[in-house]
């Protein structure tokens, strides 16, 4: 009885234990670093964020998060001590460090690592016009699409308030018995042709209205050509050293574009060799994001950072080459119960789509709805809109002296016909008078 009696002590003592460490708040380390972990006030917030969140929810674990003290992600020294969030986890000042923590064999060796939750690899970010292959319609490369449906848009309606000005004004009619109308509504869209060319297409207008409108659309023609012009030889200046860079090999076969790192891990031995005679290493993330925004520079780096920088800056873009992929993963002490569990529920929000979510979620593109960076030295219709305004003001004005010709021709032959009328009677009663 007595043994018995121990057993079930045992038992419940097991029990016991076993939900007090179940019920246990684990402490979790991590790392600041966007989009990641980022403050919030007094808070935390980011992708490991939300992903302890779910992990947690899952599982039913309660946690507690806090900053790695040394702001590092674990390396090992000449001694043999580890630094870092890996350290922290060794020493078990935490029970698990979630960041973009790389899976390296180093570190599998001394702590546990779950299954991967996000892959990445080595890329490289730089200038949208630098990954740009060279455009077949060059010719159009000056002005963007929106300029030349303005441009055409123009056009038509110059010609058809030609037209209108020749049908309206009394000067421009033609005289019956000696020529037909002169500015007809194919003549009137040759007419303003020939002033694209700089040259002239006779006849001319001869009322003032006309003329107004014959000037206005020369004076549009002559600084539209000249913008255009402008605009084409930097196209071809910058065309003449173009290069366009898809991949690391176009990368190492090239020497008009820079490029570097952050750290001193070669990925192929020609970059290498060119980043150490340059010099040409970041000294972090922003200042590679910086170089590649402000001059020819190619910042090689983790893909998925790459994605960030790419998302919110709009004039750049990633490789779509990436090499020596690698994963991120949790880490936690050897023998940790929690890794089993972690990896199972990693694997369940990987096959449901929660981590695709989360990556949409912080890798959110602010370019939505921008312009496309690769026309950024296209001329864009507000650009040139005084020129656009110039025009269609003289268009107005030219239609209403149009307007005010035909009213005045009409009340001088009314004037005229008056005159004639009252003489005409005054030569019947003249007449009636002497018989």
């Amino acid at each position: 009885m007595k043994g018995y009696m121990a057993l079930v002590f045992c038992a419940a003592a097991l029990t016991a234990c076993i939900i007090t460490t179940d019920a246990k708040e684990i402490s979790i380390t991590t790392i600041k670093e966007d989009p990641y972990a980022m403050s919030r006030g007094s808070e935390l917030e980011g992708y490991c964020i939300d992903l302890i969140s779910t992990l947690a929810k899952n599982l039913g674990l309660t946690y507690k998060v806090h900053l790695v003290k040394d702001g590092r992600y674990g390396a090992v020294d000449s001694s043999g001590n580890w630094s870092g969030m890996i350290g922290e986890v060794m020493r078990g000042e935490a029970d698990l460090a979630v960041a973009p923590l790389t899976l390296t064999a180093a570190r599998e060796h001394v702590v546990d690592m779950t299954t991967p939750y996000m892959q990445t690899g080595i890329g490289f970010i730089l200038h949208k016009d630098l990954a740009s292959e060279e455009n077949t319609f060059s010719l159009l490369s000056p002005f963007s699409t929106d300029m030349w449906v303005g441009i055409l848009i123009a056009f038509l309606l110059t010609g058809l308030c030609i037209f209108l000005v020749g049908r309206i004004s009394p000067t421009e009619w033609s005289e019956p018995d000696t020529e037909e109308h002169s500015f007809t509504l194919l003549h009137s869209f040759w007419y303003i042709t020939g002033a694209l060319t700089l040259q002239g297409a006779g006849p001319h207008p001869k009322a003032l209205s006309g003329r107004l409108v014959s000037a206005i659309w020369w004076l549009f023609a002559v600084l539209l050509l000249a913008c255009y012009f402008s605009n084409f030889s930097s196209t071809l200046h910058s065309n003449n050293k173009h290069v366009s860079i898809k991949s690391f090999e176009d990368l190492a076969n090239q020497d008009l574009i820079d490029y570097g790192t952050h750290s001193n891990n070669p990925v192929y031995r020609r970059i290498y060799e060119q980043m150490e005679r340059k010099k040409s290493y970041a000294s972090s993330m922003e200042e590679g994001v910086r170089l590649a925004l402000e001059r020819n520079y190619a910042f090689i780096g983790e893909a998925v950072s790459l994605d960030l920088a790419a998302a919110r800056y709009c004039k750049l873009i990633r490789s779509q080459e990436v090499v020596a992929m690698r994963a991120y993963a949790i880490a936690a002490p050897r023998g940790s119960p929690l890794v089993k569990s972690l990896s199972i529920a990693i694997l369940q929000l990987s096959e449901s789509g929660e981590l695709t979510y989360l990556r949409n979620k912080w890798w959110a593109s602010s370019c939505i709805g921008a312009a496309d960076a690769n026309n950024s030295h296209a001329l864009q219709p507000h650009d040139l809109r005084s020129l656009f305004l110039l025009l269609g003001l003289g268009l107005g004005v030219g239609l209403l002296l149009a307007l005010l010709e035909l009213i005045f021709k009409a009340r001088n032959q009314a004037k005229d016909g008056k005159v004639v009328e009252k003489k005409h009677v005054f030569l019947s009663v003249r007449h009636f008078d002497s018989n």
